[in-house]
């Protein structure tokens, strides 16, 4: 069984920093492509950033500059480090990663369950 879990969310004020985390867990071959995405209520699901292994970073225009997103591949792990944090920044963010399971010859897209950013004073 293969899965991602979130962890790192929680509520801060504006201009503070929070970074998630989005581990890997399972029979792991290989991971390809990782995500964020969030939802804000009312609001479709968005792309916040996107890192492969041979593409430079993608990252939604509302975000860039404040967002890095990293990974360890030793580890299976995503990171999101969020700096300068908006209200508008408020939403349930979610891992997104394209993995190889063992035996298998092809990548399958899994989520995490979210984790919950809330920027307020």
């Amino acid at each position: 069984q293969v899965q991602l879990v979130e962890s790192g969310g929680g509520l801060v004020q504006p201009g503070e920093s929070l970074r998630l985390s989005c581990a890997a867990s399972g029979r792991i071959f290989s991971v390809g492509r990782m995500a964020w995405y969030r939802r804000a209520p009312g609001k479709e699901r968005e792309l916040v950033a996107l890192i492969t292994s041979n593409e430079p970073t993608t990252y939604v225009d509302s975000v860039k500059g404040r967002f890095t997103i990293s990974r360890d591949n030793t580890k299976n792990t995503v990171y999101l480090q969020m700096n300068s944090l908006k209200p508008e920044d408020t939403a349930l963010y979610y891992c997104n990663a394209y993995l190889k399971r063992t035996g298998s010859y092809i990548f399958s897209e899994y989520w995490g369950r979210g984790t919950q950013v809330t920027v307020s004073s």
